[in-house]
């Protein structure tokens, strides 16, 4: 059953019910003297009180409850009217059923009274919707509402058109601006068209404009950022309307308007990689999915079940991660049976051996690590524990179990580390490449760097997010760093495709098209929610993080880049790696780790990757905490 509404308070709202009161009180008044209801003094202390004070309750009542006091309802004169209708009846019956037996006189005298309050409370309505639009809403009225200008002349311009108008927003709106041509020169709701986006910044100056919203829902991405380009500079507020299933789950457009879309941030079209070799590899077969309750795990097991696989194995140490992706999949319609959830570590050799031979897994999907960038400067013997540990034991069963195909999650941060947890995601790389080198290896390895994963776990954006919803100000370490972004779905469907095209030892990378500035980025946001950077929310720069750098790279200089038949996928040559030399490191790695040495742990991680550039700081000797300065 749906509840009732009940009108939101303000001020208007609040004068618009006093005036009907009073007006009913004078309809009430004047008729009844009109038609000599009232004789004498003792009738007016008795009778006529009475009955006015029910009339006007029963009257007020009626239209509060049928939503004649709605903010939308005031501002539509032809449903206010067809309301104040059904009041007057409505109040009508209520009253002649309260006097059953009254005179000819009487209800002569109600319905005069009926009559009068109609049009009493009707030419109020009216002079109301005049004054508001004519006088008040106007740019420069009594009011001085600011102008707005909407991009999209379609059917949620006008409804952004509506509520800005019979609303409270403080905006009303001077102009449309659509590409649609053949709206050019034309008017919608009275207002003037203009045919091209690019014309938005003149728009802007020539109406002098404090908001523009972007009411188009089923843009494309690449469109949106072109729009929101013209709009960076602006010294005025912008808002971008979400998508179109967003906004059928709420009848309310323009409260909508600062929900942010991550998509709309990244600067081109979404990226959508799938191909016959994925689902052949895919079909039929057994997965297992190691961090399957995180943000790319869990991503992964979404895309991997519309290939039809045999099982899928969803491995964390996380609980509540991983039931939350098993719900998930179990309502979606994937059958309980094909589905298997294991809380366990990476780093429990004798646990992972024990499902690898019950389960025979035909896939690998390696997700599974610590990726946090300061933490893990503080913490560099839990990264070789779960990174570098982890991988070598999900690896060397691979082969034990001869599984056909193993992909590691690595990270562009491998690429020349500055970091011990880049650092520790290429001793990874290093494990399958050597691993791969082996004779007689079943088993076929690869790896894919990922650039920044947009709305992951850790990532900057659900971080900026908070940070402006709470009134800011939005954290930023240096004003030139600059990273590359995708989203969740691209990044888990490179890694579907990336096992279709892999021969052994192989980095995969995605064109992830030009790097973005996270300033940039930040400000954008801070737009999308319709504040202005620097004025309305803050942007600090606090200083880059221990083992930060200003930029990534994606591919080292000696591994070049090479293309595949997906043009959107590259691939860097198999790196040969001397097993000679990095078994016995590695396993000096992991001994010390296990000794929780970190000082000696970030020594060996400069001897086994050459590239890693980090000065050798908050290392801290064994069993010595990190105190607070």
């Amino acid at each position: 059953m749906e509840k009732i509404k009940f009108p939101k308070f303000s001020i208007r709202i609040a004068t618009i019910m006093v005036i009907d009161l009073l007006l009913m009180a004078l309809a009430f008044f004047v008729c009844y003297y009109y038609t000599e209801q009232v004789v004498h003094a003792n009738v007016i202390g008795g009778k006529l009180f009475s009955t006015l004070l029910c009339y006007v309750a029963v009257y007020f009542c009626s239209i509060a409850l049928l939503g004649g006091y709605l903010r939308k309802t005031l501002y539509r004169l032809s449903a206010t009217v067809l309301l104040l209708l059904a009041s007057t009846i409505l109040t009508d019956a209520i009253i002649i059923l309260i006097n059953l037996g009254e005179t000819q006189q009487f209800l002569f005298g109600l319905l005069l009274c009926t009559a009068l309050s109609f049009t009493l409370l009707t030419a109020a309505r009216i002079v109301h919707k005049l004054t508001l639009e004519r006088f008040i809403l106007k740019p420069g009225g009594l009011f001085r509402a600011k102008p707005a200008l909407i991009i999209g002349a379609g059917f949620s311009g006008k409804m952004i058109y509506r509520e800005l108008v019979e609303g409270d927003s403080g905006y009303t709106p001077v102009c449309f601006v659509d590409d649609d041509e053949s709206l050019s020169g034309r008017s919608v709701c009275g207002l003037p068209v203009y045919s091209s986006s690019m014309l938005v910044p003149e728009l802007v100056k020539k109406y002098n404009i404090a908001l523009v919203v972007l009411a188009i829902p089923s843009i494309k991405d690449e469109q949106r950022t072109r729009i929101l380009s013209y709009c960076k500079d602006l010294d005025c507020k912008v808002r971008v309307l979400p998508s179109l299933n967003a906004l059928i789950e709420n009848e309310s457009f323009f409260n909508q308007a600062h929900t942010v879309d991550v998509k709309q941030l990244l600067g081109r079209e979404v990226i959508t990689l799938r191909n016959s070799a994925a689902e052949q590899l895919i079909s039929g077969k057994t997965c297992l999915i190691t961090g399957g309750g995180g943000s790319i795990g869990s991503e992964l097991c979404r895309q991997i079940i519309s290939l039809n696989p045999k099982r899928i194995c969803i491995l964390d140490i996380y609980e509540n991660n991983a039931y939350e992706i098993q719900q998930e999949l179990l309502r979606n319609g994937y059958p309980k049976e094909q589905l298997v959830v294991e809380i366990a570590s990476v780093r429990d050799y004798n646990k992972l051996d024990f499902l690898f031979n019950l389960y025979r897994f035909d896939i690998v999907f390696h997700a599974a690590a610590h990726k946090h960038v300061p933490l893990m400067e503080d913490n560099p013997e839990e990264a070789v524990k779960n990174n570098v540990a982890g991988t070598y034991n999900v690896a060397r069963l691979a082969q034990k179990y001869r599984v056909q195909n193993m992909l590691l999650i690595s990270t562009d941060k491998a690429v020349n580390p500055t970091n011990v947890m880049g650092a520790t995601k290429r001793v990874c790389e290093m494990v399958l490449q050597s691993l791969s080198q082996l004779p007689q290896n079943p088993t076929k390895f690869a790896m894919v760097r990922f650039g920044n994963v947009l709305g992951s776990n850790g990532s900057v954006i659900p971080l900026f997010s908070k940070q402006i919803e709470q009134g800011g100000p939005v954290t930023v370490t240096h004003p030139d760093i600059i990273r590359y972004f995708m989203t969740i779905p691209e990044a888990v469907a490179l890694v579907i495709e990336a096992a279709a095209m892999a021969k052994g030892g192989e980095v995969f990378v995605l064109d992830m098209g030009e790097p973005v500035k996270i300033v940039t980025l930040a400000e954008n946001l801070i737009k999308m929610y319709g504040y202005e950077p620097y004025v309305d929310i803050d942007i600090d720069f606090c200083g880059l993080r221990p083992g930060e750098k200003l930029f990534e790279e994606l591919l080292m200089n000696d591994e070049g880049l090479g293309r595949t038949e997906n043009n959107k996928i590259f691939i860097g040559s198999v790196q040969q790696v001397d097993n000679a030399v990095f078994e016995p490191q590695l396993q000096e790695l992991l001994t010390v780790a296990g000794e929780n040495n970190s000082g000696r742990v970030v020594e060996l991680l400069h001897q086994v990757v050459d590239t890693y550039n980090s000065p050798k700081v908050n290392a801290r000797p064994h069993g010595e905490p990190v105190l607070a300065k």
